[in-house]
């Protein structure tokens, strides 16, 4: 059974993986990965793991999870919101805010999707990703707000963790996250929706 963190342990966690990463920006990745405890495992790849497990899929998803980070106004309100559309219009900015404000976490997932061994780590967030977008897609096309296909395809039109409107706009060319998220909600959400009645199917 896992056990469930206290308030205070989850901030606790959350300094613990502050702090790696923050290793990993100063020390470079090679030389932290293969940092090695008294008993000779390595620490530093276990580390990078944990990094990308929680600080690259919980936070954008549950900022509740990371207390020592505060929560974007758009990620509070994401969780309520009804209509599934607008959830996943939200979840977009949301997620790019979060992405702008650790632009550590960016370059260890960038480093992490060049190297094999952390390849199976960073599909399981995006699998994780997808399954979320899925839900409010179903939502969508349930009450006929988003157009009747298959809702995985849809869902992969979501900017997720590895988009490179993320590094390329928000962390290379350092534009706002409001502005990229504005492209990017209207890239998707054009094909999302489902095309408006015509006059004759009114009638």
């Amino acid at each position: 059974m896992t056990r469930r963190l206290t308030q205070r342990g989850k901030a606790r966690r959350q300094e613990l993986l502050d702090f790696a990463t923050a290793r990993f920006a100063e020390n470079g990745y090679h030389p932290t990965l293969g940092h090695r405890d008294r008993a000779g495992r390595r620490r530093g790849q276990r580390c990078l793991l944990l990094v990308l497990r929680e600080q690259g899929t919980a936070a954008p998803r549950d900022p509740e999870r990371c207390p020592a980070k505060p929560a974007t106004s758009a990620a509070a309100r994401h969780r309520d919101e009804p209509d599934p559309v607008r959830r996943i219009e939200l979840g977009i900015r949301a997620s790019l805010e979060w992405s702008a404000a650790h632009h550590d976490v960016n370059n260890l997932i960038q480093f992490a999707s060049t190297d094999g061994r952390f390849m199976p780590a960073l599909e399981r967030g995006e699998e994780t990703a997808v399954a979320d977008v899925m839900r409010h897609v179903d939502d969508g096309i349930a009450i006929g707000q988003i157009r009747d296909v298959d809702s995985r395809m849809l869902a992969h039109r979501h900017p997720r963790r590895h988009h490179p409107a993320r590094t390329v706009f928000i962390h290379d060319r350092g534009r706002p996250a409001s502005e990229v998220a504005d492209a990017a909600v209207a890239f998707v959400l054009d094909g999302l929706l489902a095309p408006a009645p015509t006059a004759s199917a009114r009638h």
